[in-house]
């Protein structure tokens, strides 16, 4: 079915199928609170910074930047939901056009930019959230027009507003779309940011977890300080990866499009980063992965590198509604056929 209705929505411009997928989303959480998905079988359940997901599978942020699906998207199965990213004051992001299918590679450019509505407008939404089958976790960047010597303020503004109606926050500093925004992952300005913030979010919302959004394109060394610099602010976690700036695999008057690429090409640099993020940290980081991930191999892939959970934003675009409970279908059979009562147990064994 989702077919035939992404060939009709894939005729139109990326940002407008994007906008009547969130209406549907909006209109399928009104009416259907709970969602439908294979049971029985081996546990997904997975615990990760001290946050209960029942499954392994996350939306990630970009998706829903203003909050304004949560109850549909949970609908759809997913076990958690990030929404952002959001910045202290609304803007519009960078002019269009912004958003790009490559259909043939499973992979999309986006040059956004941050468009949304601002943190009252996200926690006047979340507030009013009645129902949270998972954890909720609330993405923060800073206004473009924000000095960089002064992004530490609109992280601890969006922390002031959200951090209390978030069950995790998350610090994006590796978007590709803010001119300057990565410089913030350097050692230095790194560690200021995060103590700060960390200090902030634990005034605010108490044993609240933090985590930092890195990006694919660093050096593995950059990787060694990022998470040396995490574990010794004490941060939650990591989720690895952002967007890349690179174009493994892809070329075209498409791929030369600046901006951020996303789905199935990214992959490799982002298990790539994970794996160097989990061998430096060696156990005393949550690390959640983000990029590419599209099956339930590539999900069984994540965690043996060690990941404790996923997020998903492309392959969602590509594959439609039914790809949660699909993917955790395929998940179950997976552990069937090796004889695992339990995705913990995957990730145990390689620790082992």
């Amino acid at each position: 079915m989702y077919g035939l209705v992404k060939r009709g929505l894939f005729v139109l411009p990326p940002e407008l199928a994007h906008a009547l997928g969130m209406s549907a989303l909006r209109a399928l959480g009104m009416v259907r609170s709970a969602p439908s998905l294979p049971s029985g079988g081996p546990d997904l359940s997975v615990t990760s910074a001290g946050l209960r997901f029942a499954h392994p599978v996350v939306l990630a942020a970009g998706f829903d930047k203003d909050a304004e699906a949560v109850a549909g998207l949970f609908a759809v199965g997913f076990a958690g939901v990030e929404v952002g990213t959001v910045t202290p004051r609304a803007q519009p992001g960078n002019p269009a056009p912004r958003l790009f299918r490559i259909p043939e590679a499973r992979a999309l450019i986006n040059r956004m930019g941050f468009n949304n509505q601002g943190v009252e407008a996200m926690a006047a939404r979340l507030g009013a959230l009645t129902r949270r089958p998972g954890p909720v976790g609330v993405n923060l960047g800073k206004n473009k027009d924000t000095p960089l010597e002064r992004a530490v303020d609109d992280y601890v503004a969006g922390v002031e507003a959200l951090g209390a109606l978030a069950d995790y926050v998350v610090i994006n500093a590796s978007s590709p779309n803010t001119p300057g925004l990565r410089q913030l992952q350097q050692s230095e300005p790194l560690r200021t940011l995060l103590v700060t913030v960390q200090a902030r979010l634990e005034a605010v919302a108490p044993g609240k977890p933090l985590f930092l959004k890195i990006a694919p394109d660093l050096a593995p060394e950059e990787v060694d300080a990022v998470v040396d610099v995490a574990i010794e602010v004490g941060i939650a976690g990591l989720i690895c990866t952002n967007t890349t700036v690179t174009r493994p695999g892809v070329s075209g008057p498409v791929a030369a499009e600046a901006g951020g690429l996303s789905g199935a090409p990214l992959a490799p640099l982002a298990l790539d980063t994970l794996r160097r993020a989990a061998a430096r940290a060696r156990g005393r980081l949550g690390l959640w992965a983000s990029g590419g991930v599209f099956t339930a191999d590539d999900v069984l892939e994540r965690v043996e590198a060690g990941a404790d959970l996923v997020q998903v934003y492309t392959a969602f675009v590509y594959e439609g509604p039914s790809f949660v409970p699909r993917l955790l279908s395929d998940l179950r059979a997976r552990l069937r056929a090796r004889r695992t009562d339990a995705l913990s147990a995957v990730r145990r064994a390689k620790a082992a």
